[in-house]
């Protein structure tokens, strides 16, 4: 039965290093080569789409100085203004901004292609790998956390790859090419409008620092949080026998409330960030429409009042994608702490399958020899290829009994195992097996420390613990492992 472990909540009062992603990059670089290995034309007509949609928003602030200054001002002072030239103008912008939409739109829709197919990939990858690895991985592991690996871990990825990562490209192109344009409009404003933004990048700074760290310790709370409810409600019945409910229930506490912190001060930080980077974009508005509006005035190089209008447009512009880029810090953070453990799963070792002796359904040919065969003909033969290319088969006979057998997973540690003085016997029916009784060994009798392998196949393995009454296989999968020096964990 699993037990709560005493794990500290995250915060200044731990005591250890705080939580943190190890090799950010290196992970970061992983998730786009497996993206890249399937979609890489899909990405590359992403990237066109991006470009397009953020050359046509600067294009259309731009459009306002050139509206302002050549056609309504010149329109005021008209006794008969001719509004055709203005119409014409007017369809070509609108024509511009049909261009971004309609490649903004395209950039989303494949992207949603893009997520969802690298998501099945890695998801297959992961399932496949996971039937590839040996027993002892599945006992040192929660069955909750690894099937939260499935469903949350690979979840924070697909809102990193559908959203986070094309905002950051769309934002890095949007403020070099606002950026140049600004300064080509005014480089006096410019300086103004990068105070405020360097002042933006260091608020920004010091939120993603404290929120980072809760949003690692809040999927490993989540993974906790997940393996100790399945193993609760696997053994539930045992939970009742035992009366453990209170305690079953105040172990979930515990972790219930670890997630509830971890998460509410990762949220509690990253909701701030937003709100912040509004108001000073917003100061930085209000402070180039006066500082562009002084010099409109005083005719200060050159400064016309179309040229602050545009100029005022893409400040906004400007300050509006470094606030999406330190949103999207959180959820890339978030992403690539699931995305750590969804490659650390990947990269356990594969168990090495050194068998080469295999069970088959058999029938007696005419000359009276064993045969393989696809039929279920109720007789089984073992099958034994040899290094001179020839097989020879075996009739599945006799039974193998294995008593005082101390079992577990680390050969090198003989002190650390998992049950102790264990019998078995293996009937030779290959298809079920019903409990048989075996007497327990004298206590003064020897022990010998055996590790062995379960190997999958059609036969099945009666075992029983040191009681003399037949029990049920659930019963004993629940009970006979008697730790005697617990795995790593």
């Amino acid at each position: 039965m699993a037990q709560a472990k005493e794990v500290r909540g995250p915060g200044p009062r731990m005591g250890g290093p705080r939580p943190k992603v190890e090799n950010p990059g290196k992970l970061l670089k992983r998730i786009m080569d497996e993206v890249f290995r399937h979609y890489l034309p899909h990405c590359i007509l992403v990237l066109v789409c991006i470009v397009v949609s953020a050359l046509a928003n600067v294009q259309a602030s731009l459009f306002l100085k050139t509206l302002m200054d050549d056609y309504i001002v010149p329109m005021t002072q008209q006794q008969d203004p001719d509004f055709a030239p203005l119409a014409a103008a007017l369809l070509r912008v609108g024509i511009i901004y049909v261009i971004g939409i309609l490649a903004a739109w395209l950039n989303a829709r494949i992207m949603v292609n893009v997520t969802q197919g690298t998501l099945r990939n890695l998801r297959t990858q992961l399932f496949t790998h996971m039937e590839s690895l040996p027993i002892k991985y599945f006992d040192q592991h929660p069955h909750g956390d690894i099937m939260s690996v499935y469903t949350n871990d690979v979840d924070t990825l697909r809102q990193m790859l559908s959203q986070s990562i094309p905002q950051l490209v769309s934002s890095a192109i949007t403020i070099v090419s606002v950026f140049f344009s600004m300064c080509m409009l005014s480089w006096q404003l410019t300086i103004v409008t990068m105070l405020m933004v360097a002042l933006m990048m260091f608020c920004s700074k010091k939120i993603t620092q404290q929120s980072g760290k809760y949003f690692i310790q809040q999927q490993r709370d989540l993974g906790k949080l997940n393996g100790y409810i399945e193993e609760m409600m696997e053994g539930q019945k045992v939970v009742k026998v035992f009366t453990h409910e209170q305690k079953a229930l105040a172990g979930f506490r515990q972790l219930n409330d670890q997630l509830k912190d971890s998460a509410n001060k990762a949220n509690s930080f990253a909701n701030i960030m937003m709100p912040v980077n509004a108001q000073l974009g917003n100061i930085s508005y209000a402070v180039c429409a006066l500082a562009g509006a002084a010099m409109a005035v005083s005719g200060m190089g050159g400064t016309t009042l179309g040229t602050v209008v545009a100029f005022l447009s893409l400040n906004k512009g400007f300050n509006m994608p470094i606030s999406q880029v330190s949103m999207q810090a959180n959820s890339i953070i978030m992403a690539l702490a699931g995305a750590e453990r969804i490659f650390k799963m990947m990269d356990e070792e594969s168990e090495t399958d050194e068998g080469y002796v295999t069970l088959v359904n058999a029938k007696y040919d005419r000359n009276d020899q064993l045969v393989e065969t696809d039929e279920r003909t109720g007789l089984w033969a073992w099958k034994h290829p040899h290094h001179d290319g020839t097989t020879t088969y075996h009739k599945l006979e006799g039974s193998i009994t294995f008593t005082d057998v101390d079992f577990g997973y680390v050969p090198e540690k003989p002190s650390c195992t998992i049950s102790t003085c264990m019998a078995v016997r293996a009937r030779r029916s290959p298809l079920s097996a019903l409990p048989v009784p075996v007497r327990p060994p004298s206590p003064t009798s020897s022990t010998g420390s055996t590790t062995f392998r379960t190997a999958r196949s059609a036969t099945t393995a009666s075992t029983s613990t040191r009681s003399k009454r037949p029990i049920c296989a659930v019963l004993w999968a629940s009970c006979c492992r008697t730790p005697i020096c617990s795995p790593a964990r």
